[in-house]
């Protein structure tokens, strides 16, 4: 069994015409569903009703949700579908849970088809408005959050919907000092290639996207995941793939290459470099297969494969240059994603102002990771967070040990919940680390078994409002037993669930020999409490000192998501009270933290931030006029920055340095230094 633990609307659909029908009937009137697929909804539907912590039922009310979640996350701007096409859908307002059962998925596919003709219609209207003139002086604005949109009446609503949003891209553009020619060129590209990119999603994509709707009316992290996705979140796991060694991106239609991953096959025959384009792949000996404008998934899909075969790419690096390279495949450990660390000399940091002092070790964790397979294979050196952090402590020892470590859990999403329970083993006693309620709810408290702990010292653990589930689980572990204080902002995801990923298959969590791949479920099967007895859920774990941050003001959290499972709490579990923690301490730290805080200019800039964004938060819709949407955009400059920076967070991180000199690292080094001298001081008074 894999349990997992990772991060990351419900309305009302005008009533139809119902139909009265019995289920048996329904497979003749709405036949046409492929049997493989058939038996593969039919499946899900008995597996999310049997499995899910919930043990709601698929019934009317999952139908009528799930009906209004396909069609947003087909078209949540409402660019697409009029109200007509939606008033005709509602007919499958209380049908969807009764054909699942039959493993009828005729609306799924004839809801895309309709999409792609209304996008095929709007490309083409959107081709003529990126040619036609517009008037940037106008006072005009354009609404951008799409629930407050209603679906457009007729053609022209909706024409006029999508001369604003050309406009507003023009003129994006525009204030990005890319000339009109370039923006318009840029945009007749970017609509091509979403086009192609629509008419090239496959029947499994479809399939995915919309039991993945049915699932997310349960819960936001129960999905479904095709046999692609399903291998996808596996190397995830499990740190490694089988592939060429090269992260790759898409730009107007074109595969291009991100990065080359260090130890790979790429980096070590040295031709392939970052820009790169991919024109063409060839397998072994066979033909080349054009993959221009074709979908980035499907174009990894050719390039990955089993290590010790070959595979040939057909490069375009200039107007003039290209050639064609030839590499065998190999297993790739994807180091940029494992547990790095370092010790820092906290008054030789490099950062303007510190004054820390002391040997401060820096443990970054991106994710709680586990190579399941590796290890149910008994690979003895398969990967493991918990392995990984206590390699990082004997290097510590082995270079002369620290006073204080930093665990750094920022952007950590979670990962295996058995990961989280060995880490924090690693840094207090044995004894309860996380309590379970399973389904038919009984508590099961899952515990470090280990003796003793791999440090002792003062522990900082810093999270933001990314940081969830296995993440929160360690951290509320260390908070509860009073091993360490937590710094970041206010508080964590507040995700307080677990998933288990169960292959699609009559066979309870497993695959018979031979049978077919049908993808996996990723449902949510119990929740977790920490030993206080409070859940994680919605709350999260609320920091001890808070930090400036403009990712603590934003939308982000379980308490934003739709359909999230409500907070609770079960009784308290016996455990430790460590004496690393009391209010003095924290009081003490927090005092001089906001002191520094207070006289530090880029704190300062990031408060200003945080005011500027706070006023237009809730903003419905933005200005088409140039003078004013070039002022909005410099008071959201500091936002669209953090937002960037997510993007880019995995496609950096190889080359990101594991503690990067900031104000904000530089305020974490004085807490921890400050921290240090305080345990320290506090055992010299107690040995008194």
């Amino acid at each position: 069994m894999k349990l997992y633990a990772p991060s990351r609307t419900v309305g009302v659909v005008s009533v139809g015409v119902v139909l009265l029908v019995a289920t048996t009937m329904f497979a003749q009137q709405f036949g046409g569903t492929p049997a493989p697929e058939q038996t593969t909804v039919k499946l899900v539907a008995e597996m999310i009703s049997r499995f899910h912590i919930s043990q709601k039922p698929l019934d009317d009310r999952i139908s009528a949700m799930a009906l209004q979640k396909y069609i947003k996350d087909l078209d949540p701007q409402k660019l697409y579908f009029l109200k007509s096409d939606i008033d005709g859908f509602a007919r499958y307002r209380d049908q969807l849970d009764d054909l699942m059962k039959v493993g009828n998925v005729n609306f799924a596919h004839e809801a895309f088809s309709l999409y792609l003709k209304r996008l095929d219609e709007r490309m083409a209207l959107a081709k003529d408005l990126i040619d036609a003139p517009h008037d940037f002086t106008l006072d005009e604005s354009m609404l951008i959050d799409g629930d407050q949109l209603q679906w457009s009446e007729n053609l022209k609503e909706i024409n006029d919907r999508w001369r604003k949003r050309i406009k507003y891209e023009l003129l994006s553009l525009q204030l990005d000092k890319t000339s009109p020619e370039d923006a318009r060129k840029r945009l007749h590209r970017r609509y091509d290639t979403l086009k192609k990119y629509a008419h090239d999603t496959e029947d499994s994509e479809v399939l995915e996207m919309f039991l993945s709707s049915v699932t997310h009316c349960f819960d936001p992290h129960s999905s479904y995941m095709s046999p692609h996705s399903k291998e996808d979140f596996e190397i995830i796991m499990g740190l490694s793939l089988q592939g060429i060694g090269a992260a790759l991106r898409s730009e107007d239609g074109m595969t291009t290459v991100a990065e080359v991953v260090a130890g790979g096959a790429a980096e070590k025959d040295g031709r392939l470099k970052v820009g790169d384009k991919i024109i063409a792949v060839g397998q072994e000996d066979g033909d080349y297969q054009d993959v221009i404008e074709m979908k980035l998934n499907r174009v990894v899909r050719l390039i990955r494969g089993k290590a010790g075969t070959k595979v040939r790419l057909k490069i375009k690096r200039t107007e003039s240059e290209s050639l064609t390279i030839e590499l065998v495949r190999q297993t790739i450990e994807l180091h940029s994603s494992e547990v790095k660390g370092i010790i820092i000399q906290g008054n030789e940091s490099g950062i303007p102002g510190v004054t820390a002092k002391g040997r401060i070790g820096i443990i970054n964790i991106p994710s709680f990771y586990r190579d399941f397979s590796g290890a149910q294979q008994g690979n003895a050196n398969f990967k493991s967070t918990a392995r990984d952090v206590a390699k990082v402590l004997e290097d510590f020892k082995s270079q002369g040990g620290v006073d204080s470590i930093i665990i750094d859990l920022r952007m950590n999403g979670g990962g295996a919940l058995s990961e989280a329970i060995e880490v924090t083993g690693l840094f207090i006693d044995k004894g309860p680390v996380v309590q379970i309620k399973e389904q038919n709810g009984r508590i099961k408290i899952h515990e470090d078994d280990e003796d003793g702990a791999d440090y002792q010292g003062p522990l900082v653990v810093v999270c933001n409002r990314l940081s969830a589930s296995a993440s929160e689980i360690f951290a509320a572990a260390i908070k509860d037993y009073q091993r360490g204080i937590i710094v970041g902002d206010s508080t964590t995801h507040g995700k307080g669930t677990v998933q288990n990923v169960m292959p699609v298959s009559s066979q309870m969590f497993k695959l018979l020999p031979g049978s077919k791949d049908r993808g996996a479920l990723k449902l949510t099967i119990n929740q977790f409490y920490r030993v206080n007895g409070d859940s994680t859920q919605n709350r999260g774990v609320e920091s001890d000192i808070v930090l400036p941050s403009l990712i603590d003001h934003m939308d982000l959290g379980e308490s934003f998501l739709d359909n999230a499972l409500a907070f609770d709490k079960i009784d308290p579990v016996r455990h430790a009270r460590l004496s690393y923690v009391n209010p003095q301490i924290v009081n003490t730290l927090k005092e001089s933290s906001q002191h520094r805080v207070a006289s530090d200019p880029k704190f300062q800039q990031t408060l200003k931030d945080i005011d500027r964004y706070l006023s237009r938060k809730n903003r419905k819709s933005v200005s088409l006029n140039e003078e004013t949407l070039r002022a909005e955009r410099e008071d959201n400059k500091a936002a669209e920055d953090v937002e960037k920076a997510e993007e880019e967070h995995e496609t950096k991180r190889e080359k990101a340095p594991v503690f990067a000199k900031t104000e904000y690292n530089g305020e974490l080094l004085s807490i921890a230094s400050d921290y240090a001298a305080l345990v320290k001081a506090q055992k010299t008074a107690a040995s008194r």
